[in-house]
């Protein structure tokens, strides 16, 4: 079914390629709204819908609760910080295999696969110690 030219569905999408942390409904709404003030939290929320139902866009559920979205629809893993929360794509070719060999070994069709690795970025790595302890 062909879907109607949206202006505010392309900002979102259009805002989406320009991030590689994954964002919330809510950032993108913060952010598409500084160029369309006049979006509703409502109005980004179907939109993201009908993008990542549409695979134009990936909807990504890593564990906090809340979706994030990924305008990169190539087929890539996700790195889950499990201190700050970030989210980061991973490109790792050696685990091609693993899609290969689930489809060798399931009596179905397997269309796509996702993987997510948890632990701690960077940032929260280099944290002095107690800090979070300090600011609470």
């Amino acid at each position: 079914m062909a879907v109607k030219y949206s202006r505010q569905r392309q900002l979102i999408h259009s805002f989406l390629m320009t991030r590689k942390d994954h964002p919330t409904a809510d950032v993108v709404y913060q952010n598409v709204r500084q160029e369309y003030p006049n979006i509703s939290l409502g109005t980004v929320y179907r939109n993201l819908t009908l993008l990542a139902d549409r695979g134009e866009i990936q909807r990504l559920q890593v564990g906090d609760g809340v979706d994030h979205f990924d305008a990169d629809t190539s087929r890539h893993c996700h790195f889950v910080c499990t201190d700050c929360g970030c989210v980061t794509d991973l490109q790792l070719d050696c685990l091609d295999h693993i899609l290969t060999d689930a489809r060798k070994k399931f009596d179905g069709r397997i269309e796509r696969q996702s993987t997510f690795f948890y632990g701690l970025c960077r940032d929260c790595l280099n944290k002095p110690v107690g800090i979070s302890e300090q600011n609470a």
